[in-house]
């Protein structure tokens, strides 16, 4: 098990070197103090922010320098020296740079090196073609901590309203194939242990977006609500979850009912991802549930088409980096927490009833 120190930095990786990752990493830390980000430190090629931000950056060689430099310089974890790094315009060298950069943040995270880690902005066709083999980044994560890819679980997340698609980058005509029961449960289940060890929520509060309009009006205009998803949320509430039936989710995102819920569950990728990017754009973070250690991520891309113009906003960025660091503070009190309950229970076995 990873103990996880407070004075530990948060490793970032920078993401595809022609794209808008180390500009929002810079600005990020330029905002640093009016934001209260913990000490972080990028993983990448320290050249390549000159082309994006003219702020200070340092080296370093071990991420327990952090926080020495951090007052008065964006540390950064050099790996790879691209030969020329230009905004906008990426090719196989940054892709085999945000490949690397992003194996070694994940690995700073699982030894313990780094309290969390947050991935900066890539893209995947570049790094198809430099030998990358995963959908994207959570299912290389997820391999790398030995989870199973169907345990990684995204949510998006922003100020008051956290949702988790059931069904993620698949056809709309393939959904209603790939929803059954066990994942429904599969999801509920994931979803509301992450409010507990990630958000501190003990009794989380999870709702379920219906599938078809109207939760499908008593079977009116399908059956899905009736026939799946009521008996799957019956057992999860038998296991002790708060769950609320299907909800028509034509209604659940408005500002009264977002304070009825912690975190809704919904069908595919645009009933949740819609109302959050719509509410949110600019500070909506994407966190992986499910993983052994904490990752966030800013909830866009790479921006190839203004890389370079000091246009990226770095709002999802800091988010981000915020978001890492309340994970790691309630996933430690979480720790304490069962730590006591495990010594209480030991100490009843070994002296037995009074």
């Amino acid at each position: 098990m990873i103990t996880v120190l407070p004075e530990m930095p948060i490793a970032i990786s920078a993401g595809d070197p022609a794209g808008i990752g180390p500009e929002i990493i810079g600005k990020a830390w330029a905002l640093r103090k009016e934001h209260g980000l913990p000490p972080f430190f990028a993983v990448g090629d320290s050249s390549c922010f000159a082309a994006h931000w003219d702020g200070p950056v340092r080296r370093i060689d071990d991420p327990a320098d952090t926080a020495k430099h951090f007052d008065d310089a964006l540390p950064v974890f050099h790996i790879h020296e691209c030969a020329e790094v230009i905004p906008g315009r990426p090719n196989a060298e940054g892709a085999r740079c945000a490949f690397q950069s992003l194996e070694l943040a994940v690995g700073f995270a699982r030894a313990g090196s780094a309290a969390a880690m947050v991935t900066g902005p890539v893209s995947k066709a570049q790094l198809y073609s430099v030998g990358f083999t995963h959908p994207g980044q959570t299912e290389f994560i997820a391999e790398r901590c030995g989870v199973a890819k169907n345990n990684a679980i995204m949510m998006l997340a922003g100020p008051d309203l956290r949702v988790v698609p059931m069904t993620t980058h698949i056809a709309l005509s393939d959904v209603k194939a790939h929803i059954d029961a066990r994942l429904i449960r599969q999801r509920i289940r994931a979803t509301a242990k992450g409010m507990i060890r990630n958000f501190g929520i003990n009794n989380p509060r999870i709702a379920v977006a219906g599938l078809n309009p109207h939760a499908g009006e008593d079977g009116a205009m399908g059956r899905e609500e009736i026939d799946i998803f009521l008996p799957a949320i019956e057992q999860i509430r038998s296991e002790g979850f708060r769950v609320t039936d299907p909800l028509p989710a034509d209604t659940l995102f408005h500002a009264e009912a977002r304070a009825g819920y912690d975190a809704v569950v919904c069908g595919y990728h645009d009933q949740a991802l819609i109302p959050l990017k719509t509410l949110y754009f600019h500070e909506a973070v994407n966190m992986t549930l499910g993983l052994p250690i904490v990752r966030t991520s800013p909830d866009h891309g790479t921006a190839f088409g203004i890389a370079g113009q000091d246009m990226a906003n770095p709002g999802s960025m800091i988010a981000a980096i915020k978001m890492a660091k309340d994970s790691v503070r309630h996933r430690k009190a979480f720790a304490a927490k069962n730590a006591v309950q495990a010594a209480k229970a030991e100490r009843a076995i070994q002296h037995g009833p009074a």
